[in-house]
């Protein structure tokens, strides 16, 4: 199941080689809502795996990005003891700021015509 989240980014760490085939990196996104009348962040702590560690670099600290991810939960088992984690497995990011742009345009009046077209035709 793929779940969605925009805040900022405030923080991108190293990429960690786990095994000789696994590798992941962590980053940090904030997150602020206003409840009753309170401004409250939660900061929220994913990961990339594999071919996706890359993604977080393609990004500024401080800016608004919003994120794809998957919630991954395992189950460890060790000296009678269990264990349970939970990741946010992050599989896309965008900026927000590229997406609010989108949602602007959508909301333009159905007559407005841009000033200059882009010329994509195939002749």
């Amino acid at each position: 199941m793929s779940y969605e989240v925009t805040g900022k980014l405030v923080a991108v760490y190293d990429t960690m080689q786990r095994t000789e085939t696994f590798k992941v990196r962590e980053f940090v996104i904030e997150k602020s809502d206003e409840i009753n009348g309170r401004l409250v962040s939660n900061f929220i702590k994913m990961q990339c795996v594999q071919d996706k560690t890359e993604m977080p670099s393609k990004f500024s600290v401080g800016e608004e990005v919003k994120v794809h991810f998957n919630l991954k939960g395992n189950k460890s088992e060790r000296d009678g003891k269990t264990n349970y984690f939970t990741n946010l497995d992050a599989w896309r990011m965008e900026s927000a700021n590229m997406m609010q742009t989108a949602v602007n345009q959508s909301q333009m009046p159905p007559d407005y015509i841009p000033t200059e077209a882009p010329d994509d035709l195939p002749f």
